[in-house]
């Protein structure tokens, strides 16, 4: 359930401490495989990263809250543009756009990455299926690649081949995420799987629906998760491009991005009956590989 409502948390006065206090705890209140302004980011910069996760994930609650109707939805992210459209021209209520004012006008941040984060949140709610992988990717191109290059502006890396390194990780990242979460999307009627693949390897949506793991399934995913670490690597140059202050963040989120690729085949590519996770254990040998190297 949503619990942070518009006109609810609209009503009260916030300070611009509050606000990205709001931020924080909304963001440490969610889980997530990869690293969000962890202890390894200068403790100054991790309320901006707090307040663009913020906006990111009240946006994607609203995508996917049950009980909505597709027309609910969609006016739902209407209206969170509409705050966003006005927190730019210096009006902010809510808490996250309080916030999000003081990140994007110290840091000259432009309003169409957000925009096209939003464009991927509509898309969740009116696209269930995608024909082949360009359209996966074309996907992601608003879902992850914008939050990469807006926390490399955080950062003040504006170089657009550091960006485009930015984009081949940040797709990997969310490809890892389609392929770890399988069972979780058939739940909510999604699959991300590129349909014209699913057909390629013998395999098909009933076989999907009914959790049927086959060879063709497993070959199916083998190739998934090949072409996703192919682009791990290419964004890899990125880890060693940028400075001390964002570093360590990035090798422990690519080394995370890996390793649940890693997992995923050390099961077998069974993504069908478990959802492969970080245990506690593999996030601390992360962490001590992040300082190494």
């Amino acid at each position: 359930m949503i619990t942070h409502d518009l006109k609810k948390v609209s009503r009260r006065s916030w300070t611009v401490p509050q606000a990205f206090q709001f931020c924080e705890h909304l963001t440490r209140d969610h889980y997530e495989n990869f690293p969000v302004a962890s202890v390894l980011v200068p403790k100054d910069m991790r309320r901006h990263i707090y307040s663009i996760y913020s906006f990111a994930r009240i946006a994607d609650d609203y995508a996917d809250e049950p009980g909505l109707t597709t027309a609910e939805r969609m006016d739902s992210l209407s209206e969170w543009e509409e705050h966003l459209i006005d927190a730019y021209r210096g009006h902010a209520h809510h808490p996250v756009f309080i916030a999000l004012r003081e990140t994007v006008d110290r840091f000259g941040i432009p309003i169409e990455l957000f925009q096209s984060l939003l464009r991927a949140f509509r898309s969740d709610v009116t696209t269930h299926r995608y024909e082949n992988f360009e359209e996966v990717l074309a996907y992601c191109e608003n879902s992850a690649n914008p939050i990469g290059r807006l926390i490399l502006l955080l950062f003040n890396y504006r170089g657009e081949s550091t960006l485009e390194l930015s984009d081949s990780i940040c797709t990997a990242l969310q490809l890892t995420n389609f392929w770890q979460d399988v069972s979780v999307d058939l739940l909510k009627d999604r699959v991300y799987i590129p349909l014209d693949d699913i057909r390629e390897f013998g395999y098909s949506e009933e076989e999907l629906f009914q959790h049927s793991f086959t060879s063709a399934f497993k070959d199916l995913m083998c190739y998934q998760v090949d072409r996703t670490r192919q682009m791990f690597g290419e964004g890899k140059p990125l880890l060693t491009e940028v400075g001390r202050d964002l570093r360590l963040e990035l090798r422990l989120t690519w080394k995370g991005g890996t390793r649940i690729l890693q997992k995923i085949e050390e099961a077998e590519y069974d993504v069908l009956s478990q959802r492969p996770t970080l245990s506690f254990f593999n996030k601390a040998s992360l962490l001590v590989s992040s300082f190494i190297g």
